[in-house]
């Protein structure tokens, strides 16, 4: 580089920097990143994850409920809503930034050699953090896809896939069948395998491609088990999980119908860990309690925040505000890049949305960004109540003064820069 770095936000453009151009994958990159730093991830005893939607989920309750095992427990999830440093929780608190520009100066000339991009700098700045640190087991979400996603280097001690939809289609697939193809390589052989799909032909696809990938033992999680007596409200979910002859009743702080299939998929996950680290029904009971998610129909005062950036996640809202029975008029503040099925995100949502306010989130890159002026005919065509109001702050204003329920919703860029300017901490 031509200056060397001085500041946080010196680090932070750097690595921003690389985010530039088509997502490559692959796992060469990071490799050699990681050959550089000593193979960090050779030492780590990790929770590997991956799915369309519903990974953060999980991510949060595998942490809380190890958390509560009491071992030192770090996560690393993206994208971060307000501050970078939300990525790398150990212990549940983010690193310094001190830390993240120690790193960045140390190793620039190697992501530099390398033409490392952005995710494979951060995956390995994980990676080292979490063995400096000493942690018992770390918790690590899948950035894009899995089997060519730069965290697919790990060994796991157990493998995860959520869910599969139709998303990111211009690098996994434009099918079901193909998305799952990259989700499922994660599975590794002697691994166990958790997959958490409910539809029958394409967890049927996810459990032969596990065993494909000589993952043992293989558990579907809705294959074997039932969740029955789900009841939502807005203070969390309470369900039933059946499973072979034992029941329990489950109850988790996170909203929504879709959270009791989130739940089962981490309990699932958790069941499958060698028996030094595996938790007692207690252990789980008292670590439910504790999960936390930002963003994920999370509510502060009047305003609910929900990260749903594709038509699943916008309908799976859609269901929780319906359950929820939060005060109408709901008025929505309502950002999607353009590369999103923002049409079928707005007809999900408009059933319980009163007014529809349309803008551009700061943070989101311009060239994602949506017209606005096109979303608004569209909106008219359906005849759905929306405005454009094109300055966010005077969107968060607006839709305040209109709605009971002030949703935001979109994007992560939407939620975060929301929160941003709430005051409203992701970490607290």
């Amino acid at each position: 580089m031509a200056h060397p770095l001085k500041t946080y936000h010196d680090a932070l453009d750097f690595l921003y920097a690389r985010t530039t151009g088509k997502w490559k994958l692959g796992l060469e990159r990071v490799q050699a990143l990681l050959r550089a730093l000593g193979d960090p991830q050779e030492s780590l005893r990790a929770l590997h994850v991956a799915g369309t939607n519903g990974k953060g989920s999980v991510c949060a309750t595998l942490d809380a409920v190890m958390h509560a095992r009491g071992l030192r427990v770090a996560r690393y999830t993206s994208p971060h809503l307000v501050d970078f440093p939300e990525r790398f929780l150990i212990g549940g608190t983010p690193v310094t930034s001190a830390r993240i520009v120690d790193w960045v100066t140390r190793w620039t000339p190697e992501v530099e050699r390398l033409g490392a991009t952005f995710f494979e700098a951060t995956t390995a700045m994980a990676f080292q953090f979490f063995r400096e640190d000493g942690v018992d087991i770390a918790v690590i979400e899948t950035g894009l896809g899995g089997r060519l996603d730069a965290t697919n280097v790990l060994r796991p001690l157990v493998a995860g896939v959520t869910n599969i939809q139709i998303d990111h289609v211009e690098y996994l697939g434009a099918t079901r069948e193909e998305i799952a193809f990259e989700k499922a390589g994660i599975f590794k052989p002697g691994i166990p395998a958790i997959v958490g799909e409910p539809e029958l032909g394409i967890r049927g696809l996810l459990v032969a491609h596990a065993a494909a990938h000589g993952a043992t033992p293989i558990h579907a999680v809705f294959g074997e088990s039932t969740i029955e007596d789900i009841a939502v409200s807005a203070e969390g979910t309470r369900f039933t999980l059946r499973r072979d002859d034992v029941v329990r009743r489950i109850r988790t702080p996170l909203v929504g119908r879709h959270q009791a299939h989130n739940a089962a998929v981490a309990l699932a996950m958790l069941d499958a860990l060698p028996d030094d680290l595996r938790p007692d029904a207690a252990v789980v009971e008292h670590g439910l309690t504790d999960v936390r998610l930002p963003g994920r129909f999370q509510r502060v005062g009047k305003h609910v925040f929900d990260v749903a950036h594709n038509p699943d996640g916008s309908r799976v809202l859609a269901r929780t505000l319906a359950e929820t029975k939060m005060p109408r008029p709901v008025a929505a503040v309502f950002s999607v890049l353009s590369d999103k099925d923002w049409a079928a995100m707005m007809a999900a949502l408009a059933p319980h949305v009163d007014l529809f306010i349309l803008t551009n989130s700061p943070t989101a890159p311009a060239s994602r960004a949506w017209n606005v002026t096109d979303v608004m005919a569209h909106a008219r065509a359906n005849g759905w109540s929306a405005e454009v109001v094109r300055d966010f702050d005077r969107a968060l204003t607006r839709a305040a003064a209109e709605g009971e329920t002030v949703l935001i919703t979109g994007s992560f860029h939407t939620v975060g820069d929301a929160m941003t300017r709430l005051g409203v901490s992701p970490t607290a």
